[in-house]
């Protein structure tokens, strides 16, 4: 059960670090048999681990109470997905509904999070999935997300892990079931281009309006983004089919002046399921309000564990606890910090991500004794650069 603090005195850092353990522990991990040691001293490590964007290896090194980085991994080796998933995906919805109000429709965004992934792998385990060239590789794990657009709000909704060996629309599938699964209204659902996918659009308006880059691919798409003209018209994928899907296409025409060094006429097609009322240029403002999703993205990543296991469970363990801190902080600026106003909360603008991230660290370091030395060489300065005698 995830309670936050009551708002009438001092948030101080072993508050904010006892609240990250709590919701952290609620993780299942089934753990090693006959093992002295309880769930809690690892997820201890992987808290730790997280805030400090460094490896369950140097974690345990640096601090004298933390347990073997060996016994650590042997404890992650033991947590099940499914599991996993269920659990983490229920704290999420938790802390989202103690700051949003159920009685009022929202904006959601869905989206994919690649983390590209080194190393050797099984090409029949479907675990890892393609992506564009990044950071050196082709590959990654892939997860599927769900995010609130919001300004002062932008929780996480829902998680889920993507298998190559899956339909991806498999795993939007899952994110949409979460979703719906919410008290509030969902008032519109805006994705990228990635999830211009005829059952994923089937899914997605029978939830609410949808707005979806079209790929720019087959004759058909490309005759009706052939303009210099914004309109708004209606398109049929796979036309004569089975299949078929006939959906609102609002067609934007704009112009880049000398932005980021382009210039000319750009033309983009939107899916605009239930809003074919709207105008092409309204439309493609609302897609736009996705764009916060990669703010988000970024202070996720100032909460990741630093991995090398092949373990894909593992790393999406590590994941779920970045962004479970994410929300873990939204939701204390919000509804601890953030002072009332007309218009809405003042959010401060002290307390970021990296001074919660802090906090925690600081008083887990104490807790687990942080080595605060490094080991001497045994060799000094040479004996050609010592100062001559006299």
């Amino acid at each position: 059960m995830f309670t936050i603090p009551q708002p009438d005195g001092s948030l101080s850092a072993t508050d904010v670090k006892e609240l990250a353990e709590d919701l952290v522990e609620q993780l299942p991990l089934p753990g090693i048999e006959g093992s002295p040691l309880d769930p809690g001293e690892i997820w201890v490590v992987v808290t730790l681990a997280a805030v400090n964007q460094t490896s369950v290896w140097e974690t345990c090194k640096d601090n004298d109470n933390a347990p073997c980085d060996d016994t650590v991994m042997d404890w992650l080796d033991t947590l099940n997905r499914e599991w996993l998933e269920r659990i983490a995906n229920d704290l999420l919805k938790e802390m989202a509904m103690t700051i949003l109000d159920p009685d009022r429709s929202r904006i959601v965004s869905i989206d994919f999070v690649d983390n590209p992934y080194h190393g050797t792998y099984d090409d029949e385990s479907g675990e890892l999935c393609r992506m564009a060239a990044k950071d050196g590789t082709t590959t990654c794990h892939r997860y599927c997300s769900a995010y609130l657009v919001s300004n002062g709000k932008p929780v996480t909704l829902a998680m889920t892990y993507v298998r190559s060996d899956e339909s991806e629309a498999d795993a939007v599938e899952r994110i949409l079931d979460r979703i719906e699964a919410y008290p509030f209204e969902i008032d519109l659902l805006l994705a990228d281009r990635g999830f211009y996918n005829e059952r994923i659009l089937r899914r997605s308006r029978d939830i609410a309006a949808t707005v979806v880059p079209v790929q720019k691919k087959g004759k058909r798409m490309k005759r009706k983004l052939d303009t210099h003209c914004s309109y708004m018209t209606t398109y049929r994928m796979y036309k004569d089919c089975k299949r078929e899907l006939k959906f609102p296409l609002a067609v934007a025409v704009s112009y880049q002046a000398g932005d980021r060094g382009k210039s000319g006429e750009v033309v983009r097609g939107y899916v605009a399921c239930d809003l074919a009322d709207r105008t092409p240029k309204q439309v493609e403002r609302l897609y736009r309000k996705r764009s916060a999703i990669e703010t988000s993205y970024r202070v996720f990543r100032q909460a990741r564990v630093v991995t090398t296991t092949q373990d894909p469970i593992i790393r999406f363990a590590f994941v779920l606890v970045g962004f479970l801190l994410e929300n873990l902080w939204l939701v204390l600026r919000w509804a601890v910090v953030a002072r009332p106003r007309r218009g809405g909360r003042d959010l401060p603008k002290e307390f970021t991500f990296k001074t919660f991230s802090d906090w925690i660290r600081h008083v887990l370091e104490e807790e687990l004794e942080r080595s605060w030395e490094i080991e001497m060489n045994g060799v000094g300065v040479p004996e050609a650069y010592a100062p001559a005698a006299g």
